[in-house]
């Protein structure tokens, strides 16, 4: 937990031994392990030890993959949290507007599980209090949290 090196090297033996496995036939069996979800989760753990690149990366990837050529979402729930992992990247990085636009767009995409986005979005909420309590725009994006909260 935290440990920059030890998550590297975690991520390291799941990617190797995810690509040794065959592509699953059904990624819809909730029994079998989506490759793409590898993204996802990398991103979770660079998030979680403040590696802004590597997250970086990985959120863009999660969306990207996420995303159909049209333009609708595969997967909205991991859009929304890619989103709420690059707004978390733009508040350690003192772009405030970056942050609440793209913590925005992620409580605007329709979702399924809410206590699941609240849980990532607990990082942004943490991040916009430590650096930049008292600005407006913290006041109204925490304000939007806080519905969804009373909701759940």
């Amino acid at each position: 937990m935290g440990d920059r090196r030890q998550v590297e090297l975690a991520l390291e033996r799941g990617r190797t031994l995810l690509e040794t496995l065959p592509y699953p036939d059904n990624i819809d069996n909730h029994l079998t392990f989506d490759p793409d979800k590898f993204d996802f989760y990398a991103m979770d753990c660079y998030r979680r030890t403040g590696e802004n690149a590597m997250d970086t990366m990985h959120a863009d990837e999660v969306i990207r993959k996420s995303t159909a050529p049209d333009g609708s979402l595969r997967s909205p729930m991991r859009v929304s949290e890619a989103h709420t992992t690059l707004a978390v990247v733009s508040a350690r990085e003192g772009d405030l507007d970056g942050a609440i636009e793209a913590g925005g767009a992620a409580l605007d995409i329709p979702r399924q599980s809410v206590p699941s986005l609240l849980m990532v979005t607990g990082d942004l909420v943490t991040e916009l209090r430590r650096r930049y309590d008292g600005e407006p725009a913290t006041a109204d994006y925490l304000e939007r949290i806080g519905a969804l909260t009373d909701g759940h």
